[in-house]
């Protein structure tokens, strides 16, 4: 028998912890000075404001996408959501969480930490298509499919 709703947080616990201990290990690499050849002091200013934009935005999309939007709600009750911050990302949560910790990471200003946003958003990848894409395909069908088309995965689309 089939389950009638998805799971309200999906695979989100096992990204955001991954995403969170990724972060932290690097930051401890790089105090420990395993990764002192990638340190760019001449961009310290640069990179603390950058990183903590992309930390405010990410902030800012995970209220608007958990608390304005109220997706768990969305999702217990069996719908498909493809309005608001839905209608420009299907997974603006898990957005959330690669932008704080690639603003975290960027803050630190070192070239090296830069591979780990690439790690975690390859990971999200796969982790999506194994598990929450399946989900959403089997429940959804054709209504699905036809999102996927206007609506990317992870990096915003704004179209016309």
């Amino acid at each position: 028998m089939k389950k009638n709703t998805l799971p309200v947080f999906g695979v989100g616990p096992i990204y955001a912890v991954s995403c969170l201990l990724l972060t932290a290990f690097g930051l401890f690499l790089k105090k420990k000075g395993f990764l002192n050849g990638g340190d760019l002091p001449g961009l310290k200013s640069e990179a603390m404001r950058i990183g903590f934009m992309l930390i405010f935005i990410g902030v800012a999309l995970w209220i608007y996408a958990v608390l304005i939007q109220r997706i768990s709600k969305e999702i217990s009750s069996g719908h498909l959501v493809t309005i608001g911050i839905y209608s420009i990302v299907r997974n603006p949560i898990y957005l959330a969480f690669l932008c704080v910790c690639t603003g975290i990471l960027i803050t630190a200003h070192n070239v090296y930490l830069l591979i780990i946003p690439v790690v975690l958003y390859i990971f999200l990848t796969v982790l999506m298509k194994q598990t929450e894409e399946k989900w959403l395909l089997d429940k959804f069908g054709s209504e699905y499919i036809e999102y996927c088309k206007h609506v990317n995965r992870v990096i915003p689309w704004f179209r016309h």
